[in-house]
């Protein structure tokens, strides 16, 4: 059976890099070292720090003469600067920097939250201040109440604009934000019973939820309406254009009716009648864990896993009031998480993932230790060169994955289209930004990235092992990959190492390295380590988690 039981035993190194991986954007090896030997409880407990941003926001660069600079902080209009979509791209680079530089579930949960409350960046969410303030909306609940950032998303401007809530009054209603709100966002559907009736909710409720959210508008200029709780500009209620008649639910929502009202105050209070009604259903509550389920173990649900891991964190979600923590290090500490709740080694959770695009450019930056442009003193060769330019007009669009940016409103397909769900990431077109991702960080001038292989070595690996070809794949292997491999890989990947050569090849060559120093020395297995960790990160092992 699937158990949610503490994890008994201290984590290996195999239990640390699944940990690792799974929670968080920044893979390393000290970060390991830290982890082995801890409790999974501690480890868990360890990576639920809020820690502050380590670069406040973002910066443009552009124009070159007299750069836009700070831009969100400044108190001019949104809409009055140029380039807004480059300036949202620059928004996804801070972000990023900010995740991938600490050792925190935040980032991971935060990117969770995009999956269930999903905006597209570039498909009708305004200025990129806006952009910028809901990332710091679902940074600020990432670690916290989901239910609240489920009220607190309805007024954010950016939302208002994505869906067209801000267009939704009371004798024009527009019903896109209601429809999502329940189909994708929150109960879901479920299946379908009868005409316009979803199990889990019926047209009438998305008309009678689309009355509940009349009235709420955009605020332009971000001036003036603050949220006191996350201290971020919100939407504002024109109570004139709220439907303030009595709303009254289906059966599915046990005939519920919310009373209507007229002020801003209380139109505010019907809202929260409204998430309420629609947390307090189970089914809400088993709609989030499935879907972190698929985010943090693996895409397939098993019968099992239903019933042992499903309902009993519904009930915990449930219990703590929609509290994501203690959901999350239940899950993350458990014995079924690390694979340790039974024998069967066809229903493996660990290695049970492909990597996205995101999760595999920032594992490949923080194992590697790749050195790319300080976004604080050298902004435009980070936001520009590296940043737009590359990672995300290159590599994140080639690899099927543009950034913050789905193509819908349902998000990415990994997380939520049956039967391939994580296996959508991988396809004959986005197989080759995959592949040339290390050889381009190795060899590309125009991004200025910085990425040494026998550095790496020399501090990563042991010296006794570093010297020999085999041992040092296997130790490779053991930081890279999931699980361990074989003979006939290890013989495989050193073949990069020695070419048609014995052994003694590598052996002496690395020992001459260590020995000279000199520039043709290190050029010579400078050539050999490239091309080997280059061929090991594009194995399909380096492609799991």
């Amino acid at each position: 059976m699937a158990s949610l039981n503490p994890l008994s035993s201290n984590l290996d190194l195999r239990k640390a890099k699944h940990l690792l991986r799974r929670a968080t954007f920044n893979y390393t090896k000290e970060q390991l070292d830290t982890f082995v030997g801890m409790s999974a409880a501690d480890a868990v407990s360890n990576l639920t720090t809020n820690i502050p941003y380590i670069l406040n926001e973002p910066y443009d660069p552009l124009p070159t003469s007299n750069p836009d600079g700070y831009w969100t902080s400044s108190s001019e209009h949104p809409n009055s600067f140029d380039g807004q979509g480059r300036k949202r791209a620059h928004v996804t680079a801070w972000w990023w920097h900010n995740a991938i530089n600490q050792v925190s579930l935040k980032y991971k949960l935060s990117f969770f939250l995009h999956t269930c409350f999903t905006v597209g960046k570039d498909s009708g969410v305004g200025a990129a201040s806006f952009f910028f303030d809901h990332l710091r909306l679902l940074d600020f609940y990432a670690l916290g109440n989901i239910k609240t950032l489920a009220k607190k998303i309805t007024l954010d401007n950016a939302m208002l604009d994505y869906l067209d809530n801000t267009q939704n009054n009371k004798n024009n209603p527009n019903e896109n934000y209601a429809r999502e709100y329940l189909e994708l966002f929150t109960i879901l559907k479920g299946e379908q019973i009868g005409e316009g009736n979803y199990t889990n909710y019926t047209e009438l409720d998305i008309q009678q939820a689309a009355k509940v959210f009349s009235g709420f508008k955009k605020k332009g200029d971000r001036n003036g309406d603050i949220d006191t709780d996350t201290n971020l500009p919100i939407g504002y209620v024109n109570a004139n254009r709220h439907d303030s008649t009595d709303k009254t639910f289906s059966s599915a929502f046990n005939d519920h009716i919310i009373v209507g009202r007229n002020t801003k105050e209380t139109i505010l209070e019907e809202l929260d009648d409204f998430v309420e009604m629609v947390f307090s259903q189970e089914e809400t509550s088993k709609a989030y864990c499935r879907k972190l389920y698929r985010y943090f173990v693996k895409s397939n649900i098993s019968a099992t896993a239903e019933t042992d891991i499903i309902t009993p964190l519904a009930q915990i979600l449930l219990n703590n009031n929609y509290e994501i923590l203690p959901v999350i290090t239940t899950l993350l500490a458990s014995e079924h998480f690390y694979d340790a709740d039974d024998d069967d080694d066809t229903d493996n959770t660990i290695g049970a993932i492909i990597k996205s695009p995101l999760q595999l450019l920032s594992e490949v930056i923080s194992l590697f230790d790749v050195k790319y442009p300080n976004p604080e003193t050298e902004q435009l060769w980070f936001y520009r060169n590296f940043f737009l330019r590359y990672i995300h007009n290159i590599y994140f669009k080639g690899s099927g994955m543009e950034f913050f940016n789905p193509d819908s409103v349902a998000g990415y397909p990994a997380y939520y289209q049956e039967p391939g769900f994580d296996r959508n990431w991988f396809s004959s077109n986005t197989l080759i930004a995959r592949y040339e991702l290390m050889r381009d960080l190795l060899t590309r001038n125009d991004i200025y990235t910085h990425l040494d292989t026998v550095s790496f070595v020399e501090n990563k690996i042991n010296p006794e092992e570093a010297k020999d070809p085999n041992t040092l794949v296997f130790a490779l292997a053991d930081l890279m990959y999931p699980e361990n491999i074989d003979t006939d890989r290890i013989n495989y990947f050193k073949t990069f190492l020695i070419g048609d050569s014995d052994n003694y090849y590598w052996t002496g060559a690395w020992l001459q390295y260590l020995n000279t120093r000199n520039e043709s020395d290190m050029n010579v297995v400078k050539t050999r380590l490239d091309s080997l960790i280059i061929t090991m990160v594009n194995a399909a092992e380096f492609q799991l988690m």
